[in-house]
């Protein structure tokens, strides 16, 4: 029997740790080949010396299980790199199908204490490193359909945040970031689909370096053998299905994954609709109209971690 994604490759960015190790590892057992990108700086704000060696300990364990496997060392919101990281896919494995875009780093602070560097890094890695290599695929998938090849197969799948949906006080860089892959992956489900091509993206809930402090308290195993509910291996199969031919029909979706649970996001709905009596809005006529809908609701819509997650201390 025929494994799920056997005779496709595949590119997982951030793939060293966390959620892009496991994410490469399930995509391998599925029978993917697999490029396995990081840029292996120690510190989960991008610092220190870049090395290869998380990316190629991920390979060689591809690699030892029986799979197919490359190592990339590189830092995705470089243009040239993410053009370089997708050439290497196509190298080694003759084309490339799948793109799991997974590469980020944090640099929390306040909105009124953030500096410029902070911002533009946070953004930089995560949206634009996510518009790299989404650019470069979508080039390779399009030129082999104008080429003629009949039934092109692309999937793309990114790594939003509900820290987007619900809002995080400390990191309003990393919760614009994760807002504008959600617009980039939609816009690029539309602008692909004719080519056989589907991009969605996740919001998951796992403990890695990069989640440390938001769970820290939160509920962990009580046996050695049981699996952590935030565990990265409670993500990856949902990665592996949205890569998966079975997943034709998913495209230009946002779904919230975490320990056996995956939810599907609908888009923003209109809440209230409110017309002019006249021919154009007045102030008077709006405070009378919107002052006291609002009124009526929760002031800010703001809610404690706990209930953001859906987790528990202790």
């Amino acid at each position: 029997m025929s494994l799920p994604l056997e005779g496709l490759s595949a590119i997982v960015t951030g793939a060293g740790r966390g959620l892009g190790r496991a994410e490469a590892l399930e995509l391998a057992r599925l029978g993917a080949a697999v490029v396995v990108n990081d840029y292996g700086q120690p510190g989960r704000d991008g610092s220190g010396e870049a090395s290869a060696t998380p990316a190629e300990e991920v390979a060689a364990e591809i690699t030892a299980a029986g799979g197919r496997a490359v190592a990339h060392l590189g830092d995705v919101s470089d243009f040239e790199t993410a053009r370089g990281l997708v050439d290497l896919a196509v190298a080694e494995f003759g084309k490339l199908d799948i793109l799991v875009n997974n590469a980020g780093i944090l640099r929390d602070r306040m909105v009124f204490s953030m500096s410029e560097d902070e911002w533009d890094s946070v953004v930089r890695v995560h949206l634009k490193g996510h518009f790299n290599t989404t650019h470069f695929a979508a080039v390779h998938w399009r030129g082999r359909s104008k080429a003629g090849e009949s039934g092109v197969y692309g999937r793309i799948v990114n790594t939003s945040s509900e820290a987007f949906l619900a809002g995080s006080a400390g990191q309003p860089n990393y919760a614009a970031a994760k807002g504008g892959i959600v617009g980039l992956t939609t816009s690029s489900a539309l602008a692909l689909a004719r080519y056989g091509v589907t991009a969605n993206a996740i919001c998951p809930r796992a403990r890695t370096r990069m989640t440390e402090d938001v769970f820290a308290g939160f509920a962990e195993p009580a046996a050695e053998d049981e699996l952590d509910p935030l565990s990265p291996e409670h993500v990856a199969p949902l990665v592996g299905y949205l890569a998966s031919p079975a997943a034709a029909r998913v495209n230009g979706q946002l779904l919230v994954v975490h320990g056996g649970m995956v939810a599907v996001v609908e888009r923003p709905r209109v809440a209230a609709k409110f017309d002019t009596a006249k021919e154009v809005f007045g102030f008077e006529e709006l405070d009378g109209l919107l002052t006291p809908y609002f009124a009526e609701r929760p002031p800010g819509e703001t809610f404690a971690a706990s209930e953001v997650l859906g987790l528990k201390k202790g």
